[in-house]
């Protein structure tokens, strides 16, 4: 079984993923600040539930950049956006809370660190139980 396969770094990876594609809807709230009517969109976080995985939602990986596909940069997302919402609007109709949003990229940033972190020492851990260290 590959390293990247064992369901710890599956998760840790799917999580990261996540915080990305996040990170990318947050900046887009930032930016619209000011454009009239604009509502700001936020992603459901992830669920790591065994008993709710769907065996239908493997996916091709992509091995040439070339290959058509979605990946963590384009525009798609295979990730469910939070409906909620719980915002005052301006006259203008903009929602955006300028505070709100940078303390979610904040936050955003933390915990993709945090991930980071426990991605890089799992695999130290399984080198040096290895003896590749």
């Amino acid at each position: 079984m590959p390293i990247s396969d064992m369901p710890i770094f599956s998760m840790l990876r799917t999580k990261m993923h996540w915080h990305q594609e996040r990170q990318r809807l947050l900046s887009e709230n930032v930016a619209n600040a000011d454009t009239p009517k604009f509502t700001p969109r936020d992603l459901v976080p992830p669920n790591f539930d065994q008993s709710r995985a769907q065996p239908g939602s493997v996916t091709l990986a992509r091995t040439n950049p070339g290959h058509f596909g979605d990946s963590p940069s384009s525009g798609s997302s295979s990730f469910r956006q939070d409906r909620k919402f719980d915002f005052e609007s301006r006259p203008s109709g903009n929602a955006v809370g300028l505070e709100d949003e940078m303390l979610k990229v904040a936050s955003n940033a933390m915990d993709y660190q945090a991930a980071t972190a426990l991605y890089t020492r799992g695999l130290g851990l399984i080198k040096s139980a290895l003896g590749k260290r």
